[in-house]
């Protein structure tokens, strides 16, 4: 997978779909490369250089683990919490393949109550 490494390529991500998880939050955006681009980052707010090294170096090998659920032609970027310093890397394997799901197969929107009743 190819690494996201200028700053644009982050704000260009932040415009497109996202999803929240406990451990991070994932966004994806369609771009013109074959292959998909990750980028990784985690905020001051999250606590001390060590700690968030630590929740990147997890959100690599997370990424890494299921690299074959990201699509071509997508950039994404993992922002780290604080959270994934402590919760098991098997749910957080889950949760980035649910988000990765859940971008790509959106759900249909829901009809809402008032227009089922104006076609009654």
């Amino acid at each position: 997978m190819r690494r996201l490494k200028h700053r644009a390529q982050f704000l260009q991500a932040a415009r497109g779909l996202k999803s929240v998880r406990r451990g991070f939050v994932l966004q994806a955006i369609k771009c013109d490369e074959a292959e998909p681009g990750i980028g990784f980052t985690v905020t001051k707010r999250v606590g001390n250089s060590p700690e968030r090294n630590r929740i990147k170096r997890r959100l690599r090998a997370l990424s890494e683990k299921t690299a074959q659920k990201f699509q071509p032609n997508f950039n994404y970027v993992l922002i780290g919490r604080r959270e994934a310093l402590h919760e098991p890397f098997s749910l957080l394997e889950e949760g980035l393949g649910q988000a990765i799901e859940k971008m790509h197969n959106p759900r249909k929107p829901r009809v809402d109550l008032r227009e089922r009743k104006a076609k009654s």
